[in-house]
Order: C-alpha cells, then structure tokens, then sequence
C-alpha cells in the first residue's frame, strides 16, 4: 500500500501525463502543473528536484503506461495472427487515444529528437522494446507454422510500428479516423497473405 507520500506524486504524475502529451515537454510549465493539481509549488517541489526531474518521471511513467496498456491488448489474441490483429486493433481510433492528445510514444519521441537526449534514449528504448517483441511474436508464428517463412519479421514489425504511428499523426490533423481504418485493414490483409 502506497504512503500518503507517494499517493501525491503517483497523483502529480498521473495529473501531468495529459498535459505533457497535449503540449510536449517544453510547452508544460510549472503553473499548468499546479493548476491542474490544485497542489502548491512546495508540494510539488517535495517531490520533484525541478522541471526537469519532473519531465522524467511524467516521460517515465506516460511511457510505461501505455507499453502496459499495448501489451495487455495483444495478450488477449490466442493465436500470434490474432495477437498482431490486437496490436493494430489498439490503434483503431487515433482521435480517441489512450491518452489524450495521441500516441505518447510518438508525441514524445518528436520533440526529444533534437532537445532532450536524455528523454530520446527513453523513447528509443521504448520502441526497441516493442520492435523486438513484435518481431519476436512474428518469429514464433514462423516457427509454430502459423506463417510462411518468407515473412521477414524484422521488416514487418517495422512497418506495423512505421505505419501505424505515423498514421496516427495523419489522421489526428486531418481530424478523421477513417484513414486508419483503411490502414488497419491493409496491414491486416498483407498480413493473411503469410497465414499458412
């Protein structure tokens, strides 16, 4: 059980993953934290060294978050061709994400492209992370016999993630989740061309 200590900054965190997605890291100040806690500067600051130990551990958590959320969704296919099925299906609504604002991973990994290195090499590690799983989980259908072994599962894993994450961002400022229909959908198809 959580001390009433780490209730409030589990409650920090949690309150500022929204604003950081919404707004990026350099957007968010202290003031939009405050606000939307209700809590005071000292409060805040008995929990966080500065701004930037906060960013962190809101990039920390946001990106822990959502791989959990991504995870559980594949999880629940039984086969591997319904656990891919799963991966593409979590993205089915790009204006209505998981956290408001769209894909945290994505949103953050832009902005800490070229102005938090440190934040980046979260990022990446995030998305290694997930490029290896889903590769693993293509791997394990080639090996089980559910696919062809002409399946590349580098390569496909890359362009599940690839095309998924950038159709996010296309339909999110189109203001359409159509598109990604259309895209789910394709991916799918491509995929059923390997089912053996």
């Amino acid at each position: 059980m959580l001390t009433k200590a780490e209730r409030t900054k589990q409650f920090i965190l949690e309150t500022a993953i929204p604003l950081y997605n919404e707004k990026g890291i350099s957007g968010v100040n202290i003031d939009d934290i405050l606000e939307a806690t209700k809590l005071t500067k000292g409060c805040l600051y008995g929990h966080f060294e500065n701004k930037e130990d906060l960013s962190a551990q809101v990039i920390d958590l946001s990106l822990k978050m959502i791989s959990e959320k991504i995870r559980a969704a594949v999880y629940k296919g039984k086969t591997i061709k319904g656990k891919i099925f799963a991966f593409l299906d979590f993205y089915k609504n790009p204006i209505e994400t998981y956290v408001s604002g769209g894909c945290p991973i994505f949103n953050t990994a832009v902005e800490a492209d070229d102005n938090y290195p440190f934040i980046k090499e979260k990022v990446a590690k995030v998305i290694r992370i997930g490029q290896q799983e889903l590769t693993a989980l293509l791997q394990e259908g080639i090996n089980n016999g559910e696919f062809s072994k002409s399946l590349d599962p580098v390569v496909f894993a890359f362009k599940l993630v690839a095309s998924v994450e950038g159709g996010i961002v296309m339909c999110r400022v189109m203001d359409t989740a159509k598109p990604m229909q259309g895209l789910i959908k394709s991916l799918k198809s491509e995929l059923e061309q390997y089912v053996v």
